[in-house]
């Protein structure tokens, strides 16, 4: 090869390796270059900074008899929407005061509803909706009682005054004849809440009711001073959960919980004797009824606190006699707009796809009483738009 040549040929191989080199170093720094022009665009999209793409939290606070219930229509919700729901199991007391008083919550379920002078005082800015119906089931735990046990109001107020004591006095064997040879010579343990409740503030307005010689006004109430504990054999425990926990594991017990503890755990439910002198187990039906006749106002922000009194021991032929309406409590208006709107939305939601969805121990309330959550829901959109 002539030196021309051989220059030629070295000029062209430089050319090319310098060509090669630079394509190289071109495609691996713009491989690198990518990720720093995506991930910015990526992290936008993901941003928690922008106050239109959050989403609020609704706050609940109150009965353990509406947990189970609340529970469930919060997840259907959150699945809906995606807007989640927390509730505090604290106890109607506990629930109203952490919502009227602390103003730590959106809303509170209590059993009653609010008293006529707690209406007064929080009128126009209280809305009220009894949003389900549930039952004070009363259950108990005698192994060698294999039927369902018949009790009365009477016979009930006579043992939480601590005058029957043991399960086969002589009151008991002549409600229930066709096992008075199953019925024990056993003390009775007879279990209550030892907070502030709203389940034993229907119990004791439903002994109260039934046999008002032997049970006094001055004994019903959200916390009693039971007369049963000085004898020894009263034992009180925390929410439905406690009392439904106590009696599960104390042999010759009796309490009284939310329906759908007593399902849930499996417990024996007493035959209630109702007003028409019927013996009535609460089902779907017998509940239903103690709200039959009963007239709703229109509004929300209208007094309530009769319809408690009216469902309690109702006169219905078929009624459960401890069935009750259980009620929610909102603010007319929220502070926090989207707040606001959530709770709007749970309210309409529940009435449209919420009572499809009850759980055993639980009815829709009458359709007169859904109607309040429908005018509940437009007074709270209504105000906190302006």
């Amino acid at each position: 090869m002539s030196r021309s040549k051989l220059y030629i040929t070295i000029t062209v191989i430089a050319i090319l390796v310098t060509i090669v080199t630079y394509s190289v170093i071109h495609v691996y720094f713009a491989s690198e270059k990518a990720p720093t022009t995506t991930i910015p665009q990526d992290a936008s999209t993901y941003s928690t900074t922008n106050p239109s793409s959050r989403l609020p939290v609704i706050r609940g606070a109150g009965a353990s008899f509406q947990y189970p219930q609340i529970a469930q229509w919060a997840r259907l919700f959150q699945e809906k929407t995606g807007i989640p729901i927390t509730y505090q199991s604290v106890g109607s007391g506990a629930g109203q005061r952490m919502f009227l008083v602390d103003r730590v919550v959106d809303f509170a379920a209590s059993d009653p509803p609010l008293s006529k002078s707690q209406w007064e005082e929080h009128k126009n800015r209280v809305l009220q909706v009894p949003w389900m119906m549930g039952a004070v089931a009363v259950v108990y735990n005698v192994p060698s009682v294999g039927g369902t046990l018949n009790l009365s109001g009477e016979v009930l107020a006579k043992i939480y005054l601590g005058e029957v004591e043991y399960w086969d006095d002589a009151a008991i064997v002549a409600l229930n004849p066709t096992i008075a040879d199953k019925l024990p010579h056993q003390p009775i343990v007879a279990v209550h809440r030892s907070d502030s409740s709203g389940t034993t503030e229907i119990f004791t307005l439903f002994l109260h009711k039934s046999a008002p010689d032997k049970w006094s006004s001055d004994l019903v109430g959200k916390q009693v001073d039971w007369p049963v504990d000085r004898s020894g054999r009263g034992v009180g425990a925390k929410g439905n959960e406690g009392v439904t926990a106590v009696v599960l594991q104390t042999a010759y017990s009796i309490g009284y919980v939310e329906l759908s503890y007593a399902i849930e755990h499996g417990l024996p439910v007493a035959a209630i004797k109702n007003a028409a002198g019927k013996f009535v187990l609460p089902s779907e039906m017998s509940i239903q009824n103690a709200a039959r006749g009963v007239i709703f106002p229109s509004s929300p922000q209208d007094d309530l606190s009769y319809t408690l009194y009216e469902v309690v021991y109702s006169p219905s032929e078929d009624a459960y006699p401890i069935a009750t309406l259980a009620y929610g409590f909102f603010w007319a208006k929220y502070e926090d707009r989207e707040v606001a709107k959530a709770v709007s939305e749970f309210l309409k939601w529940i009435v449209q796809e919420g009572y499809n969805y009850m759980i055993k121990g639980y009815t829709p309330p009458p359709q007169e009483a859904q109607r309040l959550l429908v005018a509940a829901a437009r007074i709270i959109e209504e105000n906190s738009a302006r």
